[in-house]
């Protein structure tokens, strides 16, 4: 059934290195079914917004809180309603995994709407589908579903969809027991495209959203220390009080000897300026153990220079860095460690939709590294391990949305079979 849709609000337009990206203050509604969102194209390109109101299968909600109660700090997941399509979101609390193979993603979960035929804008998208994303949770359910061991962190809306993702997770094998809730700020939203012109499109709903409100004080350090891989990305250091979160685990993680993972994961119009967003990121550059970037990341960080040129890239090369990774798409990855360098070819597929295909890369890699560190010394294993990474990102690109499309361990074996680059 097709859904109309009513937008009222300011909208700001930036450039991100070649993509648009809208943020808007944040709707207030509630979902009752799972389904594909049927959005007129129009309504979506038109700048004078300021409330959400779907009229077939997501009703307006009031402006107050969703009206659950407010959890206790640590949370515990609240009691609710039972509403058609909806369970009550639990936590997996008895599924960490002990055995020194957990890697812990700490950072933004949200929504994703992606439109349902590809190469269009955002505005000319006939209809968008919704599918659970945000950068670590992407990592998480990743390495899960190849059949590791993993937890996330974060914080959602007490809402409708934040109770989703936690079941979500849950499904998935995910460690949710760092999950949060916050019931003045809802779930982030974020609509993205890949046009037919290659230029990437983003819409999002925050200011603020429950993921920027995580606290010190709300960590779960236990899961924190009893990691092997800690991973993160840049977003979570945009604003209090989930930058000093941020800091607080990452450091917890350090000083309890966990190899830390970074992936910038750079989406500039979210910061205040590309200043402020070179210098965070850059910030905590030096305390990471495993950097992933990619080609765009080099340029925005070293102020324009040539991301395939291997002096330039190494300037990023921190004297305490284990491995650097390039990802360049479907062409493959980089990799620099102190002792050798080099190129591993990709997985050729058909594209649908590249949204998480990063993060899948990243997933397939920790996958593999997190039972054996000294393939970071060893480049032909080396090498075997990005090979998978490849193919798990690539794998990801041929369904709509990124954590529905995230490969299983057999697929990606199977896709390895017939590797042709």
């Amino acid at each position: 059934m097709a859904m109309a849709v009513a937008l009222h609000s300011s909208v700001a337009t930036n450039s991100r290195l070649g993509g648009r990206v809208f943020s808007f203050g944040y709707p207030r509604f509630r979902t009752t079914e799972d389904c594909s969102l049927s959005f007129p194209a129009a309504s979506v390109s038109s700048l004078s917004y300021g409330f959400l109101a779907l009229s077939q299968h997501i009703e307006p909600a009031s402006n107050v809180a969703s009206g659950y109660p407010v959890p206790p700090s640590p949370v515990s997941y609240p009691r609710r309603r039972s509403r058609k399509g909806f369970t009550r979101a639990s936590s997996n609390y008895d599924s960490l995994d002990s055995s020194n193979s957990l890697v812990v993603c700490f950072g933004e979960m949200l929504i994703d709407f992606v439109p349902t035929i590809s190469g269009l804008s955002l505005a000319e998208a006939p209809a968008f589908k919704k599918a659970p994303g945000g950068a670590p949770a992407n990592v998480a359910v990743g390495i899960a579903r190849l059949g590791g061991s993993s937890a996330f962190i974060g914080k959602v809306g007490e809402d409708e969809f934040g109770y989703m993702l936690a079941n979500i997770l849950k499904e998935n094998n995910v460690n949710n027991k760092g999950m949060r809730f916050d019931a003045g700020a809802r779930t982030a939203l974020a609509f993205v495209t890949l046009r037919s012109d290659g230029e990437r499109e983003f819409m999002f709903y925050r200011n603020p959203s429950a993921d920027m409100l995580l606290k010190e004080s709300e960590l779960d350090f236990d899961i924190i220390t009893k990691a092997k891989i800690f991973h993160y990305g840049s977003i979570s250091l945009i604003t209090e009080p989930c930058k000093s979160a941020h800091i607080a685990a990452a450091k917890a993680a350090k000083d309890a000897g966990v190899l830390l993972s970074y992936d910038p994961n750079l989406r500039l119009p979210l910061w205040p300026s590309a200043e402020s967003a070179r210098k965070e990121i850059l910030s905590i550059w030096d305390s990471a153990d495993i950097i992933k970037v990619s080609e765009e990341e080099i340029i925005f960080l070293t102020n324009g220079e040539d991301p395939y040129d291997d002096t330039v890239v190494r300037k990023l090369f921190h004297p305490n860095l284990k491995l650097l990774l390039v990802t360049e798409g479907a062409d493959g990855c980089r990799y620099y460690s102190r002792d050798f360098s080099g190129r591993v070819g990709g997985l050729k597929v058909n594209q649908v939709d590249a949204t998480g295909a990063g993060d899948a890369f990243v997933a397939g890699f920790l996958y593999q590294l997190v039972s054996d560190f000294s393939l970071l010394k060893d480049e032909g294993r080396l090498r075997e391990a990005l090979k998978f990474a490849n193919a798990s990102g690539a794998l990801t690109v041929r369904e709509r949305g990124a954590i529905p499309a995230l490969p299983s361990r057999q697929a990606v074996l199977d896709a390895l079979l017939s590797w042709v680059t």
